[in-house]
């Protein structure tokens, strides 16, 4: 219905890495020289750490990579390379291995952050979006060593309170945004947006796969097809009236072209389809999504077909390893994941107190991939993250009549929602 004001909240918790095993490093201390083998995604500022926490020239410090079982965002591969590198330097000349437990990694390593994103709209008589405000508030997502000038590692700041973190940075949109990434939508509308880090848990949170990215384009694009409700619409012509990008026009239509989504399909009947779309940092590739959900019990995920636009895909298996891979994930943060927490600390866990999504749960995927004649590569990034959760949580609310705001969508946030009314 025109003329109407929208307001509603979405959150994500904590989440972890999750990484298939847990993280590991070599050092050797030798002749006054210090060698660290490590996974870390960031070899030069962890370099940089270390030589600060143990009073060495950088110079002597060599810090080398090596593959390890899964390092992407913060986890604790750079946890593990400075507990390797202290036991090192006192005892020189012994080579040093270092491997974190499954607990360890869980409970200790740096999580994905808690963010909640709110959005006010305002509906003009002819159905449009005339106004919309997000504000987010988030835990920190970029504390990785050296960042805002910290140390950031955990047994540096055991061995001197001196390394304790003090402040902690957004970063700048110039290079991507972190709480903030995405928080600005796609669409033809007047927009505001503001961001606040809160910074009072004891609980290390850091950058995990697409930042805030993964919440945000999940509250904007639940939000779009809420709107269509309140306008009604359907969700697909709704976002086409505010979308003046023709290559999200054509990722959108792509999507919905080969799942056969329809506006008039079931609602309320255990079944459903969800759409959303995205262009990642608003600046990288484009992505839209169709996601089909059975809720009965539990929400699972069957199929998803994807539409990217990377620009020129130089390596295309590559691009869709990549894109699919972040779509797995994606499904398992939204239907799965979760960091329990205790008193402000985080209690031990493993794969039976933090699930994650199970091979026998994995969807069908079909993933096409398109891009106007000419265009320069632009990567894939993590441009599945943001609209593969947005299109899982449109097709549970077309399939249950119910509308999930709060992630994980489990049995208990369904119950939780139905009661709310």
């Amino acid at each position: 219905r025109p003329g109407r004001t929208f307001s509603a909240r979405y959150a994500r918790p904590m989440i972890a890495h999750g990484s298939i095993a847990p993280s590991c490093a070599l050092a050797w201390f030798e002749d006054g020289r210090l060698r660290v083998w490590t996974h870390s995604q960031g070899v030069f500022a962890l370099r940089a750490q270390i030589a600060r926490v143990l009073d060495l020239d950088p110079a002597a410090v060599t810090v080398i990579h090596a593959e390890g079982a899964g390092c992407y965002g913060h986890n604790a591969a750079d946890d593990a390379a400075m507990d390797a590198a202290i036991v090192a330097r006192f005892m020189p000349g012994a080579p040093v291995r270092v491997q974190w437990t499954r607990e360890d990694e869980l409970a200790l390593a740096p999580l994905g952050a808690a963010q909640e994103a709110g959005i006010e709209a305002v509906l003009d008589d002819a159905g449009r979006i005339a106004a919309w405000r997000m504000d987010v508030l988030s835990m920190p997502q970029v504390q990785r060593p050296g960042a805002a000038g910290q140390v950031n590692l955990t047994s540096a700041e055991a061995l001197d309170r001196r390394f304790l973190p003090r402040r902690c940075v957004e970063l700048p949109e110039a290079q991507g945004g972190a709480a903030s990434r995405n928080a600005l939508a796609l669409y033809d509308f007047a927009q505001d947006a503001t961001v606040t880090l809160t910074t009072g848990s004891r609980i290390r949170t850091s950058s995990l796969r697409s930042l805030g990215a993964h919440l945000n384009v999940f509250a904007i694009e639940s939000a779009m097809d809420e709107l269509a409700e309140l306008a009604g619409t359907d969700p697909l012509s709704f976002r086409l009236a505010h979308l003046s990008d023709e290559r999200a026009r054509a990722v959108l239509n792509e999507a919905v072209a080969m799942s056969g989504w329809r506006p008039d399909g079931p609602s309320g009947e255990g079944t459903g389809l969800g759409l959303a779309v995205a262009r990642y940092k608003n600046r990288g590739a484009w992505l839209a999504a169709v996601a089909e959900v059975t809720a009965e019990e539990d929400v699972r995920l069957t199929r998803l077909w994807l539409a990217a636009d990377v620009g020129l895909a130089i390596n295309p298996d590559g691009v869709r390893n990549q894109i699919e891979g972040g779509a797995i994930q994606a499904a398992s943060w939204t239907l799965k994941e979760q960091v329990p927490v205790e008193e402000d600390r985080v209690p031990p866990l493993d794969w039976e107190r933090y699930p994650i999504l199970r091979f026998p749960e994995i969807p069908e995927i079909e993933t096409r991939l398109l891009a106007p004649a000419g265009t320069p590569p632009l990567g894939a990034g993590e441009a599945a993250q943001g609209p593969v959760a947005a299109a899982i949580g449109n097709a549970v609310a077309r399939a249950l009549g119910l509308r999930i705001r709060r992630l994980p969508i489990t049995r208990d946030r369904i119950m939780e929602a139905a009661m709310a009314g």
